[in-house]
């Protein structure tokens, strides 16, 4: 599952706080690009680079140098910084009174706050202008994107948390055949291989109980390696492209993931790109087109349609705590939405992120 971690998002908290970045080590992500027009641009994050993209017009970029300004400023516990503009405000109420233009809209809402369609214009404004907020946190730590991702790839997450599990005494059995699990009195009961292990907890993902989940959507990715880095991105070794649903008439947004050897995933010389979105017709893979032919020649291209799939009574089952799928973004911050779902359930508590220390 192609995803790169905000340098000032949830799931690096969550990491610092559980220590397991000691078993990890992570690589800044070249850049940050979005398509408009038929062409990729680097995503201005600051009032600085919002003066220099050649995304927007000159009076253009002055808009929208004032409203990240604004969003860098704005509190929503102080409404001096609020420029009239209430944390309730509809999004489109907040262009409107920059009047920044619909191209403008797109890369703000796609590119910097990470929404996966327009639906967010309708909603406060408070959750847009938060996630601007991350986005430029993030890049202000590192400088030339605010991604990051392991050195050897994302394996090294769960084996990072196996070695920090083994310390505290826990047990990994891998590729280990599920035969039952089984509800009973409080216990929950997992059989495998005639042997069967017992707890008041367990917490799985959708693959395990297809009977207590529902499709919700389907998600089409495409993993092509390359002999050449991608057109047009500076000569990144890796980077995020953006191609936000407007761009491209569709009412989801493309990504496009790039890694290489930079991030010690691919041999010297040849790269790896993922391409991904949201299933809306019934040819998925046509769907990738526009992210497929921003990548050149393609040497081999592996493509994989799965369910979206998500609990039908989360709350239904107090021992049979159960994820979601992954979605087509390439950044943690909804599957680190996910995990703190899944903590409040089984703690009865909310996870407090106040409790988090920086490294």
């Amino acid at each position: 599952i192609p995803k790169f971690l905000m340098s000032n998002g949830q799931l690096v908290n969550m990491l610092v706080y559980t220590d397991v970045t000691r078993y990890l080590e992570f690589k800044v992500v070249d850049g940050s690009f979005v398509y408009k027009g038929g062409k990729v641009y680097k995503v201005p994050a600051s009032d600085t680079e919002a003066l220099s993209s050649s995304l927007m017009g000159l009076f253009e970029k002055r808009r929208f140098r004032k409203f990240l300004i604004w969003a860098s400023d704005y509190n929503e516990k102080d409404e001096k910084t609020w420029q009239g503009l209430h944390p309730g405000t509809p999004m489109t109420e907040v262009y409107k009174h920059f009047g920044l233009d619909r191209n403008t809209q797109d890369f703000t809402g796609h590119a910097l706050a990470l929404h996966r369609n327009d639906a967010y214009k309708s909603q406060a404004c408070k959750d847009t202008v938060e996630r601007v907020k991350l986005y430029q946190q993030s890049l202000m730590r590192y400088g030339k994107s605010p991604y990051l991702y392991p050195l050897y790839g994302l394996g090294e997450l769960p084996q990072g948390f196996a070695r920090l599990s083994a310390i505290y005494g826990g047990t990994y059995m891998l590729n280990k055949p599920i035969e039952k699990i089984e509800d009973k009195d409080g216990m929950v009961e997992v059989t495998s291989e005639g042997e069967t292990a017992k707890a008041k907890t367990v917490i799985a993902d959708p693959s395990y109980f297809k009977d207590k989940c529902k499709a919700i959507g389907k998600v089409v990715r495409a993993i092509c390696f390359l002999d050449h880095h991608i057109a047009n991105i500076n000569d990144s070794s890796s980077c995020q492209i953006i191609i936000p649903q407007n761009q491209v008439n569709r009412q989801n947004d493309i990504y496009i993931l790039s890694v290489s050897s930079a991030h010690n995933v691919a041999a010297t010389g040849k790269y790896l790109a993922i391409v991904s979105t949201t299933v809306e017709t019934s040819a998925p893979e046509n769907e990738l087109r526009p992210g497929l032919d921003l990548l050149g020649n393609i040497r081999e291209k592996f493509v994989s349609v799965e369910d979206i799939m998500v609990p039908i009574n989360p709350d239904e089952h107090k021992n049979i705590v159960i994820s979601s799928s992954y979605d087509a973004t390439t950044h943690f911050e909804t599957t680190c939405d996910d995990i703190k779902d899944l903590y409040e359930k089984i703690s009865g508590e909310p996870f407090d992120f106040s409790k988090c220390k920086r490294a």
